[in-house]
C-alpha cells in the first residue's frame, strides 16, 4: 500500500501566513515530519508525496534530512484532489493507495481504524468521517444506517449543512485502477473532480464505507486555528523536557510541563509557565514571562520584562518590552519597546477577522495580531484585536494599527509640533 500526502494546494484564506501549512513548525519539527513519523509508525513504507512549484524543494530537503526514500511528483497548479492524484497515476495505479491531507491532524488511532476496517470485502474505498458540533467549511457526508456513504456535499454553507458528518481527507481505496478510471471520466467547473467521481462510483453500485472517527482531530482552515494545533501538540507533553545544554540563571521560575530545546538561555528574574514550547538557541531575558500555549521558535531573543501567552512564535523573532497575547507572528519579526498586542474587545464580543473579501467570525474571544514573516514593528504601537501585517511591512513608532496592512507597506503617523517660547526665568533662585 502506498499513502500519498497531498501537498500541491495553496492556503489562500490563511494570510498573512505565507508558509504552507504543512511546513508550519511545532515543537521544533514541520507537520510534514510530524505526518511521516506518524505514518512510519502506523507501518507505512511506501511514501508519495505531491507538491507544487513552490514547495517541492522544501519537500525534497525534508526526505533528505529524514533519510525518507520519497516518490516526489509536482502538481504545476492547485486544480484539486483529483488533479494532484492524476500527476502521480502511472505510480500509484494497480496498488491500494492511503490518501491523507497533511494539514489536518490526527491521533495515529485513525490509521488504525481504517487498516482494520479496510479487512472488510464488501467495500473497496474507505473515507474518514468526523461529527461536528457547529459548522466547518468543508465537505459533508451523508450516510445511510450502516454508514455507506450515499454523498458528498462540498462546503454547503452554514445552515445548509446536510448532516453534521464531515470529511477528513484520510481515505482508503483498494482499487486505485478503478479510481482513476472514474476521475478521468468526471468532468465539474469546481476543483471537486474527487468528489464528484466518488458520487458517480456511489450512483455505480459501488459501495464506499465511511469510517467514523472520534479521536483528536485539528483542521487549519484559518490562521487562528494554528492556536488548536499548538494545544494539540502542547497537550500531547506529559513531563518536562529540558536539555543538558540549556543555561538557566538564578531565580528562574520554571513551572508544569514545558519543552526547552538546546543552547536556550534564560536570564535572572524570567518565569516559564507550561505547557509552552520553546525552541534551539533562544534568549529569554530578565523578567520575561512566558505561558500558557506560548510556542516560540528558534534562534529568538525576548527582551526585557516581555510577554507572552497562547502565541505562536516563528524562528529569528525579537522582542523587548511586549505584550504578546493569543496572536501569530511569522519567522524574522521585529517588535520595538513597548509595543502590545491587544486581544480582547472590551465590547466582549467574539473577534471577526477579514479573509478575503469576507469578515469571518473567529468564535474567539481573545485574538491577537496576525503578523506576516519579515515584519517590522516600532516602540510603542498597539496592534488591534485581529488585525492583520502583511509580510515584510514596516510599522513606524507610536501608530495604533485598527485596520490590515498590505504585504510591503509601510505605515508611518505623522505628527504636527507647535514649538513656543516659555521664556527665561530672572530669578536663578527659583530655578
Amino acid at each position: 500500500m502506498k499513502i500519498v500526502f497531498l501537498c500541491g494546494g495553496i492556503g489562500k484564506r490563511m494570510f498573512p501566513i505565507t508558509k504552507d501549512k504543512f511546513l508550519l513548525k511545532f515543537l521544533g519539527k514541520t507537520l510534514l515530519e510530524h505526518h511521516i513519523i506518524q505514518a512510519l509508525n502506523a507501518g507505512f513504507k511506501d511514501f508519495v508525496i505531491i507538491g507544487n512549484p513552490g514547495n517541492v524543494e522544501h519537500i525534497r530537503k525534508i526526505c533528505d534530512n529524514m533519510g525518507l526514500n520519497a516518490a516526489i511528483f509536482v502538481q504545476k497548479s492547485p486544480k484539486g484532489m483529483a488533479d494532484a492524484l492524476l500527476t502521480a497515476k502511472d505510480y500509484l495505479l494497480n496498488d491500494e493507495i492511503l490518501v491523507v491531507n497533511p494539514n489536518d491532524i490526527f491521533d495515529q488511532s485513525l490509521y488504525d481504524k481504517i487498516l482494520d476496517e479496510r479487512k472488510n470485502e464488501n467495500y473497496s474505498s474507505f473515507i474518514t468521517g468526523y461529527r461536528v458540533s457547529k459548522y466547518f467549511p468543508g465537505g459533508y457526508l451523508v450516510v445511510n444506517d450502516e454508514l455507506e456513504l450515499l454523498s458528498i456535499h462540498e462546503k454547503p454553507g452554514e445552515g445548509n449543512e446536510p448532516s453534521n458528518l464531515v470529511n477528513i481527507v484520510v481515505h482508503l481505496h483498494k482499487d486505485a485502477v478503478r479510481l482513476f478510471r472514474y476521475i478521468e471520466e468526471t468532468c465539474s467547473p469546481k476543483d471537486d473532480v474527487y468528489e464528484c467521481a466518488l458520487t458517480r462510483m456511489i450512483n455505480d453500485g459501488i459501495k464506499v464505507k465511511v469510517v467514523e472517527y472520534s479521536g483528536n482531530w485539528v483542521a487549519i482552515k484559518y490562521p487562528w486555528h494554528v492556536h488548536d494545533v499548538i494545544k494539540y501538540f502542547l497537550d500531547s507533553i506529559k513531563t518536562p523536557f529540558i536539555k543538558d545544554s540549556v543555561k538557566i540563571s538564578d531565580n528562574v521560575q520554571i513551572k508544569g510541563n514545558v519543552i526547552i530545546e538546546d543552547n536556550v538561555k534564560i536570564l535572572e528574574g524570567a518565569i516559564v509557565k507550561g505547557p509552552c514550547y520553546i525552541g534551539k538557541d533562544t534568549v529569554v531575558g530578565n523578567n520575561v514571562l512566558i505561558r500558557d500555549y506560548a510556542h516560540i521558535g528558534e534562534n529568538c531573543s525576548i527582551g526585557y520584562s516581555t510577554e507572552i501567552t497562547r502565541s505562536y512564535i516563528g524562528d529569528n523573532c525579537f522582542f523587548h518590552s511586549n505584550f504578546i497575547g493569543d496572536s501569530i507572528v511569522c519567522d524574522n519579526c521585529l517588535f520595538g519597546y513597548g509595543t502590545i498586542t491587544a486581544n480582547y474587545r472590551l465590547d466582549q464580543c467574539a473577534i471577526k477577522v477579514k479573509v478575503n473579501e469576507n469578515r469571518i467570525d473567529s468564535g474567539r474571544s481573545k485574538l491577537g495580531a496576525i503578523v506576516g514573516e519579515g515584519t517590522r514593528i516600532g516602540v510603542g504601537c498597539m496592534i488591534m484585536p485581529g488585525v492583520r501585517l502583511g509580510p515584510n511591512s514596516i510599522i513606524g513608532p507610536g501608530v495604533i494599527v485598527y485596520d490590515d496592512v498590505e504585504p510591503n507597506k509601510k505605515v508611518i503617523l505623522k505628527q504636527e509640533y507647535v514649538v513656543s517660547s516659555i521664556g527665561v526665568a530672572n530669578d536663578t533662585k527659583k530655578l
